[in-house]
């Protein structure tokens, strides 16, 4: 087991600047999961930290050893990689032995390994099989178990989940969580997915066009937001945001002229509402005319447009509810579930 510490990371291909100055900490034994939308340099920092890709400018450090020189093998880390990565000839246990037979384990050591890596992941069965004979789901625990056998510092996942079908990610993402915790290795993932990535992190990096957006946990992300960015990546469905005006300590003016209560700042400001977080109220301030609904069993999703104004918004509603197209419903909302942003720059008020 190792901690990894990244410091003022820069990433350029030619004149074009990937990743700006990316600095954190990952603890030993931490699972940390890299999320962003797609192009936003993930899958750049991960491969740097392997060892696939250069750095421009700044340190890696894998335990108290600068390994921006050493090569991946030299590295002590495993990779688990988004198209499984099998080599199509050889059976389940000769992929997952390959690497250590390249490296000189006795042949007892290596049975002993590949065994009792299949017993974790529930794959023994499968040992004699090529991966044609196996699903999606059985090749990526394959890629797994090559990884876990190594026996590594650290492990690193390249977006593992993505050919998999909804039902099968969800129960992989599972799996994946268990087996490091029992494990304690510790490890990264990569992902676009924000639920995914909610579920299976210690902490969370966000990323945002090669800046680190906020690095917390999934809890301090979802109700303390660095940014806009953050706020309407993190949570499903994505948060609200209206344009707002501050009266006094405790009044806002919302965009239609509305007024509501939960001041914050002062000025003009954008201010953010979770869809789980209005609550249906007839003398609320918030009116949505209701253009659309989505009946999920659990809740019912509320799509419509600020009365007066015409910013959209959603609300989510406990349970199955049905409310006729062109409606005007009105909602409130806690203060303490208000959310303030700078108009320019995006940041966190308050």
């Amino acid at each position: 087991m190792a901690k990894i510490k990244l410091d003022n990371l820069l990433k350029s291909y030619g004149d074009v600047e990937i990743l700006h100055g990316v600095n954190g900490e990952i603890n030993d034994g931490e699972f940390v999961v890299i999320v962003g939308p797609s192009g936003c340099g993930k899958s750049t920092l991960l491969r740097m930290i392997a060892g696939l890709e250069t750095v421009t400018a700044g340190e890696v450090f894998i335990g108290d050893k600068m390994v921006n020189t050493l090569e991946p093998a030299d590295r002590d880390i495993a990779m688990v990689f988004q198209n499984y990565a099998l080599y199509p000839h050889m059976t389940v246990y000769d992929n997952m032995a390959y690497g250590l037979k390249i490296r000189g384990i006795p042949k007892d050591q290596i049975k002993r390994r590949v065994e009792e890596a299949a017993d974790i992941l529930e794959i023994r069965e499968y040992l004699a099989r090529k991966p044609r004979a196996l699903s999606g789901g059985q090749r990526q625990r394959v890629a797994m178990g090559r990884a876990i056998v190594r026996e590594p510092s650290v492990f690193l996942f390249d977006e593992p989940l993505s050919n998999l079908d909804a039902k099968l990610r969800v129960q992989m993402r599972l799996e994946i969580r268990k087996l490091q915790k029992r494990l304690g290795v510790t490890s990264i993932f990569v992902t676009h997915d924000q639920v995914e990535a909610m579920t299976l992190g210690d902490r969370l990096m966000v990323l945002n066009d090669g800046y680190v957006e906020q690095f917390g946990t999934p809890i301090e992300l979802y109700e303390r937001p660095a940014s806009i960015f953050v706020a309407g990546f993190i949570g499903s469905p994505a948060m609200n945001f209206l344009s707002v005006k501050a009266q006094s300590n405790e009044t806002l003016l919302l965009e239609n002229g509305t007024t509501i209560m939960g001041g914050s700042g002062g000025g003009d400001m954008t201010m953010g509402v979770r869809p789980e977080h209005l609550v249906a109220d007839d003398a609320g301030p918030i009116e949505v005319k209701v253009m659309m609904q989505e009946q999920l069993g659990a809740n019912t999703l509320i799509h419509g447009v600020l009365e007066g104004a015409g910013s959209e918004m959603v609300v989510s509603l406990p349970g199955t509810q049905t409310i006729a197209e062109g409606a005007v419903v009105r909602f409130s909302a806690p203060p303490e579930a208000l959310h303030f942003f700078d108009q320019n720059s995006g940041q966190r008020i308050g």
